[in-house]
């Protein structure tokens, strides 16, 4: 499926971050790319994941909804959360993942 063609309810916020998960029943380690309320893009090995593989995981020690790969480009796959995660959870990630990016002033002048 052609990542442009997905339709998502919410915006994506970018992370960067890599993340133990499950897929299937195997552990593997993605690099989580953005997330949103209701899913998440990922990136792992070659054939990491198929359409239709189950996926758990933990982002900064927030459990995410269960999800359900939806598409495969090469390494990188969506996953459609079965639940939402909540704005305000989303936003304390993002804070807390990112927090020099919330800020544009330099280091040296922050009080």
């Amino acid at each position: 499926m052609d990542e442009q063609h997905t339709s998502r309810s919410s915006g994506r916020r970018t992370l960067r971050l890599m993340v133990k998960s499950r897929v299937q029943s195997r552990v593997v380690f993605v690099d989580l790319l953005d997330i949103s309320e209701g899913g998440c893009r990922i990136k792992g090995g070659a054939g990491f994941a198929r359409i239709g593989d189950r996926v758990t995981m933990k982002v900064a020690g927030v459990q995410a909804p269960l999800g359900r790969i939806v598409w495969v480009e090469d390494r990188i796959a969506g996953v459609a959360f079965e639940g939402e995660m909540h704005p305000a959870v989303l936003d304390h990630l993002c804070a807390s993942i990112l927090p020099d990016l919330q800020d544009d002033t330099p280091k040296s002048r922050r009080i």
